[in-house]
């Protein structure tokens, strides 16, 4: 893995280190917010791309067809699957322990390997320091519904935030790791983000989504993470 100023690069995955922080989640749903501490750890600058997602899997899933297209069609549980692949890959320990035929699955927090992130770590990555709806003016920053032309674009070509991450609004929605809300709507999981057809009021760092964990459409896809370990 090649490193360089702060960034790192494995398997086609280029990461950037995120800072501590805090960031205060909110649901319109049930109006409730909460508050979460976010550790510091280290995100993928662009979503997985179908390129890299066909070199670790051997499987390219998406309707459109183009390498440097975001994934999509691809469940919750394809992106878990693929972050252990990857792990595995680079000889990191696996952040996940999937039982097959059983659909659960632990997060091994100690673990070194990609995982996907939690939906603070996401908001938290996203909103980089900004405290708007956005980290920029929405035509500059995301491909959604009023500038897609119907359809989804390339990785990395609106402006990145000030952390430097690309299409963290628009293009395609990110699955993260988080139930929803397990007691009213059992294992499905969040998204965030937005997507390449979404109106603008979707596409804003506050706004969470939700869905089965199985179900696969043409503007869900995904980004990873790493943990950082803690010192000694």
């Amino acid at each position: 893995m090649d490193t360089e100023a702060g960034r790192a690069v494995g398997a086609g995955i280029e990461t950037v280190a995120v800072p501590p922080g805090r960031v205060t989640l909110s649901d319109r749903r049930t109006r409730r917010t909460w508050p979460v501490e976010v550790a510091p750890f280290r995100m993928a600058v662009f979503p997985v791309t179908q390129a890299c997602y066909e070199q670790v899997t051997g499987l390219r899933p998406s309707t459109a067809r183009g390498d440097r297209l975001p994934v999509e069609g691809v469940s919750w549980w394809d992106a878990v699957r693929f972050c252990d692949a990857l792990s595995l890959r680079e000889g990191l320990t696996p952040a996940y322990r999937v039982r097959d035929g059983e659909e659960t699955v632990a997060w091994d927090a100690s673990a070194d390997g990609y995982r996907l992130p939690t939906e603070a770590e996401w908001e938290h990555a996203c909103r980089a320091g900004t405290t708007g709806p956005r980290y920029g003016a929405l035509d500059d920053i995301a491909w959604y519904r009023g500038n897609a032309d119907g359809r989804i674009h390339p990785v990395g070509g609106r402006r990145p935030n000030a952390w430097g991450l690309y299409d963290m609004l628009g293009n395609v929605w990110d699955w993260c790791w988080d139930l929803y809300d397990a007691e009213v709507y059992g294992s499905y999981r969040v998204l965030r983000g937005g997507g390449w057809s979404d109106e603008h009021w979707s596409c804003r760092a506050s706004v969470r989504r939700r869905s089965h964990p199985t179900f696969r459409i043409d503007d869900v896809g995904f980004r990873v993470a790493r943990s950082v370990p803690a010192p000694r």
